[in-house]
């Protein structure tokens, strides 16, 4: 299978003194979900900003193929003004739309709505369906299920699952648990 992801000697951190990376190295490819654990503040969610160049590391290399992100608060991830469904269609085809509303217990009336009429987990199913209908090569998932209660949580990553064979996905996660049922490799930070 083909790499989606390749970080080579990773070196970063928010002042030269205090690293958060250090000669840090991982290949994701398409069919593998990696997992990224680790306590609060230890860098998980600046490893996404990297890998998203949205900061910048110190030294080292990182190469990924066509990326979406499901953030950890989907209330930031959309704007307060806009339908659920402008949004989406702003930024993806609607191509296999009713498909993720069907795995994800959506319904379509749901997306005509402003994304404060929705409840947490519904708007971060919402937030999902998006990241997949962009079509991603790699799907970075940061704290996904963290808004849902276990049974929608399950759904919700047999659903992705579903999906390794066109991806590669690194998820981020506190729950050791999830990360353990689901990930073929497990990075502690």
């Amino acid at each position: 299978m083909r790499s989606v992801l390749e970080v080579k000697n990773l070196s970063f951190g928010y002042t030269k003194e205090s690293l958060l990376f250090e000669d840090f190295s991982i290949s994701l490819k398409r069919g593998e979900i990696k997992a990224v654990v680790g306590a609060s503040g230890v860098g998980k969610s600046t490893l996404f900003e990297l890998i998203l160049k949205n900061l910048k590391a110190f030294s080292g290399e990182i190469t990924a193929s066509r990326t979406s992100q499901v953030f950890q608060d989907p209330y930031s991830s959309f704007h307060p003004s806009y339908s659920l469904l402008n949004q989406i269609q702003d930024v993806a085809s609607l191509d296999g739309l009713d498909g993720y509303l069907n795995d994800l217990n959506l319904g379509y009336e749901l997306l005509l709505k402003l994304p404060h009429e929705l409840s947490g987990g519904q708007l971060q199913r919402a937030s999902i369906i998006r990241a997949m209908l962009m079509k991603p090569e790699l799907l970075l998932l940061d704290e996904p299920t963290s808004a849902l209660d276990n049974v929608i949580q399950l759904e919700v990553m047999r659903s992705l699952i579903k999906n390794l064979d066109t991806m590669g996905m690194l998820l981020i996660t506190h729950d050791l648990e999830l990360a353990k049922w689901c990930a073929d490799d497990i990075i502690i930070l």
